[in-house]
C-alpha cells in the first residue's frame, strides 16, 4: 500500500493519485524551482536543492544489553534511510542524519502495528512508568524502551517531542528515527537577545516547570538540563531536539538542577537582572524550592510585578486592576496572549493560512454543503522590519430542500457573498462594517428567495441554506451567520470555543429563559428558526459580530455534519491545537479531522474550513 502524504489515506500500490484527495503520489514540487520531482528522490533533478526531509537517526543500546561501541549500528532491514551526506562528520558517535527513500510505504514501525492488530507480537518487557493505557499499548508492542517516551509524550507535550518516524531492532540495539531540529535555533542564543522581552523569559521558564513535571514520569529529565538540547520552533515555543533519558545507575536529578538551568541561560546571556528574579535564582538553585507547585508560584509573583511596573500609568481617578487570577497556576505574561488585567502588547499579524474540504459522509446520495475561500496577501519587507497584511473571505454554506435544490442554495449562495463583497470591500486597509455585511448577506437571501417564488416552490419544497461567513483584515475579524452551521476560535492558552449561536428552537427558548434541559426535550428543538432563501428578507436577521484577535488563533468554520455530538468540544485537543504551529499541514490536518467526524458522526455532508492566523508583537507600537 502507498501512503498519501497530505492525507495519509492508504491507496493501491498501482495508483498514482490518491483516491481520497487527489494528490499525486509518483512525483512532489520542488521547493526551490518548482519542478517535479520523484517521491523517493533526495535531490531535485533541475536545480539540485535536497527535496528529501531529514530525520535523526540514532542508535541506543536495548534494555540489559552491553553492546561494543561497533554493535550499535543495526542494519537498516531494507536500507531504506540512506546517509543524507555520507561525508558529513555524524553529530554524535550513535546519531546519523538520514533520509527517507521509501516516504510513501509504511514505516516497520507502522507495520509492528499492524502485526498487534493480527495479535503476532513479542512479549513486553516491564517499564518502571505510571500506569496509563497508551504507554500500555507500547509496553505490549515490544517496541524499545526508548521509544515510549517519544510515543507517549508526543500526544500530551506536541510540538515540544520530536516525531518519532520509525524504529527497528537488531540483536543488542535498535535505532529510533526522530525529526531532525539541530538546525533549530538554540534557546541559550534566543536568550540574549534585546528583543525578546522579559515576559517572554518568564514564559519560557514556566515552560521548563511544566515540561519537568511530565519528563519526570519518565525518567527524561536529562533532556532539560542539556543546554543544546533546547531548541525553539518557528513560533518561538519551547522544543527538545531529542529526548535524553536519565542515567539508569543514578537516582533522578532534583528540580535544583534546572535551577542550575535557569542560572546559565541568564549568566551566559548578559542580560541584566533585577533583585527578586537574582533571588529567585539563588533559592532554586539552592534545592529551597522543593517542589513545581512552589517555583511556579514565584515566578508568578514576579510576572504580576513585572505588570505593575510595565503598566502605563493610569490617568487621574483610574484604577489598575490588580487582583488575582482565578488560576494560581497558570501563568501569564504581558504580551503572551493571555487576557491581561492592566497591559495589552499590540500585536501584528505574521502569517495567515487556510484550507477547506467537504465530504458526502457516509449516509447521503449528495452533497448540499459548500465552501468559498478567498485569500489575499500582501508581504511587505526590508533589512529593518517585515510586515503582512491580509484579508481573507471564507464562508460555509449548508444547503437543504428537496434532490439537488440544497446543493444550489448553497452553491449560490457562496457565489452571490463573493461577488458582493468583490465590489463592496474595496478598501483592503479595514473590514466592511455591519451595514455593509448585512446587505450582502439580505442580497443573497433576495436572490434564493426569488428563485424560489419564480419556480413556485412552497413549503418544505423551497430551497435554502445555512450561512457562515468570517471575513479578515489583518488582525481583525468580522464573523456573521443565520442557521446551524458554526464558528469556533481555536487557541493554546483557551482551548475550543463557539462564537457563534445556533439559530434553532431549542436555543431561541434558552434566551427566552427557558431551562436547555427543558428547551431542548421538545420534538422540534433542533428546527432552525432562521435560513437563507425560503423565506423573504423580513424574516432574515443574521447576527454579526466583530473581534480583534491578540494570540495565535485557528478559526473553524463547519456545516453541523462536523459539529454535531459535541464532536470538537469533545476531541479538539488531538485534530485542531496541533495545528496552531506554522509547521502543521492545514490540509491534511483538516481531511483528518472530516475523517474522524465520518466515523463519530458520518450522518450528514461534512465541511470545515480552517483559517490559521499567527501573531507577534508589534515592534512600531512600543
Amino acid at each position: 500500500m502507498i501512503i498519501c502524504p497530505e492525507c495519509q489515506f492508504e491507496n493501491p500500490e498501482a495508483n498514482k493519485f490518491c483516491q481520497r484527495c487527489g494528490s499525486s503520489l509518483t512525483v512532489q514540487e520542488c521547493p526551490e524551482c518548482g519542478a517535479e520531482v520523484s517521491w523517493t528522490a533526495k535531490d531535485c533533478d533541475q536545480c539540485g536543492a535536497q527535496v528529501a526531509k531529514p530525520w535523526l537517526a540514532i542508535a541506543l543500546p536495548l534494555a540489559d544489553a552491553d553492546p561494543q561501541p561497533e554493535e550499535l549500528n543495526p542494519t537498516d532491514p531494507e536500507q531504506r534511510y540512506q546517509p543524507l551526506d555520507p561525508d558529513e562528520t555524524p553529530l554524535q558517535p550513535n546519531q546519523l542524519k538520514v533520509w527517507d527513500s521509501q516516504p510513501l510505504q509504511k514505516t516497520y514501525l507502522d507495520l509492528l502495528i499492524e502485526q498487534q492488530d493480527q495479535g503476532d507480537t513479542a512479549p513486553a518487557k516491564d517499564l518502571e512508568i505510571d500506569q496509563n493505557p497508551n504507554v500500555e499499548f507500547w509496553r505490549h508492542l515490544g517496541v524499545m524502551d526508548a521509544t515510549i517516551p517519544y510515543l507517549v509524550l508526543q500526544e500530551s507535550l506536541s510540538p515540544a517531542i520530536p516525531v518519532l518516524q520509525d524504529t527497528w531492532q537488531g540483536e543488542s540495539s535498535g535505532v529510533i528515527v526522530i525529526e531532525y531540529r539541530s538546525d533549530w535555533d538554540q534557546l541559550s542564543q534566543a536568550w540574549g537577545s534585546e528583543s525578546i522581552p522579559f515576559s517572554q523569559l518568564l514564559y519560557w521558564l514556566d515552560e521548563t516547570l511544566r515540561l519537568w513535571t511530565e519528563l519526570a514520569r519518565f525518567r527524561c529529565c536529562q533532556s532539560l538540563l542539556t543546554d543544546s538540547n533546547l531548541r525553539l520552533d518557528e513560533d518561538q515555543l519551547l522544543c527538545f531536539a531529542q529526548l535524553i533519558p536519565d542515567p539508569l545507575d543514578q537516582t533522578a536529578p532534583p528540580l535544583s538542577a534546572l535551577g542550575q538551568v535557569w542560572k546559565r541561560l541568564f549568566g551566559t546571556s548578559g542580560r541584566t537582572l533585577y533583585g527578586p528574579m537574582i533571588t529567585l535564582l539563588d533559592r532554586f538553585e539552592a534545592g529551597e524550592l522543593e517542589t513545581v507547585e512552589a517555583a511556579r508560584a514565584e515566578l508568578q509573583a514576579i510576572a504580576r510585578q513585572q505588570e505593575i511596573e510595565e503598566a502605563e500609568i493610569p490617568v487621574e481617578g483610574e484604577e489598575i486592576n490588580l487582583e488575582p487570577q482565578e488560576d494560581p497556576d497558570k501563568i501569564t505574561y504581558r504580551g503572551m496572549g493571555d487576557d491581561m488585567p492592566t497591559v495589552v502588547l499590540p500585536m501584528q499579524l505574521l502569517s495567515l493560512a487556510d484550507a477547506g474540504f467537504t465530504d458526502i459522509g457516509q449516509q447521503r446520495d449528495h452533497n448540499e454543503d459548500h465552501f468559498g475561500i478567498e485569500t489575499s496577501v500582501i508581504r511587505r519587507e526590508n533589512a529593518m522590519s517585515k510586515q503582512i497584511q491580509a484579508h481573507g473571505l471564507y464562508i460555509v454554506c449548508d444547503g437543504m430542500g428537496g434532490h439537488a435544490a440544497g446543493e444550489v442554495a448553497s452553491a449560490m449562495a457562496v457565489e452571490t457573498l463573493q461577488q458582493y463583497f468583490a465590489t463592496h470591500w474595496s478598501d483592503r486597509t479595514q473590514l466592511p462594517d455591519e451595514a455593509v455585511i448585512r446587505e450582502g448577506i439580505l442580497m443573497a437571501n433576495e436572490k434564493l428567495y426569488a428563485v424560489n417564488m419564480k419556480n413556485a416552490r412552497s413549503g418544505s419544497g423551497r430551497m435554502g441554506t445555512t450561512l457562515v461567513m468570517v471575513l479578515v483584515q489583518d488582525i481583525n475579524v468580522a464573523i456573521a451567520h443565520v442557521g446551524d452551521s458554526r464558528v469556533y476560535r481555536i487557541t493554546r492558552k483557551q482551548g475550543i470555543e463557539q462564537l457563534t449561536v445556533d439559530h434553532e428552537v431549542g436555543q431561541r427558548e434558552i434566551l427566552r429563559g427557558v431551562d436547555p434541559q427543558d428547551a431542548y426535550a421538545r420534538p422540534d428543538a433542533y428546527q432552525l428558526t432562521q435560513a437563507m432563501g425560503p423565506r423573504d428578507n423580513d424574516y432574515v436577521h443574521p447576527d454579526i459580530q466583530f473581534l480583534e484577535l491578540n494570540e495565535d488563533t485557528l478559526l473553524l468554520l463547519c456545516s453541523d455534519g462536523l459539529s454535531d455530538n459535541d464532536l470538537l468540544e469533545k476531541n479538539y485537543g488531538d485534530y485542531l491545537i496541533p495545528l496552531i504551529a506554522s509547521k502543521a499541514n492545514l490540509d491534511s490536518g483538516l481531511i483528518k479531522l472530516v475523517d474522524f467526524a465520518n466515523e463519530y458522526n458520518g450522518h450528514d455532508n461534512i465541511t470545515g474550513v480552517l483559517i490559521r492566523l499567527k501573531m507577534r508583537p508589534n515592534a512600531d507600537q512600543f
